[in-house]
């Protein structure tokens, strides 16, 4: 993160329709991709919390298609929400503040983007499940949040980041990556290479299914790590998903996916004892539950046939990318050590494998839900 600059910080909050007076200010520690900052306003005596965020434009090069997906899916949100006689809509549903001039978001002159929410308060985030309860809640949070999202109408969300879960396309990459090895390393990382070479096989099973209509496009999340949910101080239930600039047309397997590879192993994605990398029944069961309670009346037979499959896929996908970084000198993903990235490789495709030897009991559970 950039160093904190709180004449900038001020200068901003004077673009958005907040009408009081900034207290105090926060940087966020958590999250690598944007700038975000924790905003204390005092109005009518009474402190209220924002918060300033500035979109990282080199990843997400079209802020106007971020913003305008991120605004339609949370109104239409809301709408549900309040047709259902919710309260605390605002703590269940991220909310927008536009700027002064109507916007979604402030372009400063030198082109920097920011955007401004209110905060969720009383709500806490974890960096990785800790129990079966927990993994429980992320399955109904995100299966809950594809549900919301089912009835969206008007047109195709914009694909904001295309060919995000490609598998084919981050098999291919992989294998310019190998032909070029252009650091030299490929012959360091044989094992691992033969490892995603073996499995060709599986990068096009879900892809096939979606071009012959067998499972839907849908609107979906596309990054379904548990600290995306907020879960209430008190009751550690599920509140509100977060971190929607992926938010974009997908497939819900690959956000079902992405969940088993991220809470079932309880494990840093860069764990050196693989030892400790397994793909945990009892994580699974809660985390299928969860997700199956809330988005199952959504899901058709096709997509419910592939759910153990998309974690053992969504894993894959992950590996390829850190592999093909890894070859091809580090470039995208940051690393803290030479090897970081090969580790991270390792840690992936040794979910795989644990997947591959349950698969067949966890799809087995996920029938009988």
């Amino acid at each position: 993160m950039a160093a904190y600059n709180p004449v900038e910080i001020m200068a901003i909050s004077h673009q958005f329709q907040i009408y009081g007076d900034l207290q105090y200010v926060a940087p966020c520690k958590i999250g690598h991709i944007n700038e975000t900052y924790f905003a204390t306003y005092e109005q009518g005596g009474s402190t209220v919390r924002y918060v300033h965020q500035k979109l990282n434009t080199d990843v997400f090069k079209n802020p106007d298609a971020v913003m305008t997906n991120i605004y339609r899916t949370t109104q239409h949100q809301r709408r549900r929400l309040e047709a259902g006689g919710f309260a605390d809509i605002s703590r269940r549903v991220l909310t927008i503040i536009p700027t002064r001039a109507g916007h979604l978001y402030y372009q400063a002159p030198e082109g920097a983007c920011w955007r401004t929410f209110i905060l969720v308060e009383r709500v806490k985030s974890y960096e990785s499940v800790t129990s079966p309860a927990h993994a429980y809640e992320a399955g109904k949070a995100f299966g809950a949040f594809q549900s919301s999202l089912a009835d969206l109408g008007g047109d195709r969300l914009i694909e904001t980041i295309p060919y995000f879960h490609n598998t084919r396309r981050r098999y291919d990459a992989l294998q310019l990556a190998i032909k070029a090895d252009a650091c030299k390393r490929v012959s360091g990382a044989i094992a691992q290479i033969n490892f995603a070479l073996k499995r060709e096989k599986i990068c096009d099973v879900i892809l096939k299914e979606m071009e012959r209509g067998r499972i839907p496009e849908r609107a979906t999340h596309n990054d379904t790590k548990f600290n995306n949910v907020m879960l209430d101080d008190i009751t550690q239930k599920a509140i509100c998903v977060v971190d929607l600039d992926t938010v974009m047309p997908g497939c819900a397997l690959y956000d079902f996916g992405d969940m088993v590879r991220t809470t079932t192993s309880p494990t840093v994605e860069d764990e050196r004892d693989l030892s400790k990398v397994e793909m945990q029944m009892p994580l699974f069961r809660k985390l299928c539950l969860g997700y199956i309670e809330a988005a199952g009346p959504m899901l058709n037979r096709h997509e419910r046939a592939l759910i153990a499959f998309s974690g053992k896929l969504l894993s894959f996908t992950i590996g390829l990318r850190f592999l093909t970084d890894y070859l091809s000198g580090d470039t995208y993903f940051r690393v803290h050590r030479p090897e970081h990235n090969l580790d991270r490789t390792r840690t992936q495709f040794h979910l795989v494998e644990s997947i591959e030897k349950q698969e067949e009991v966890m799809q087995k559970y996920a029938n009988s839900i």
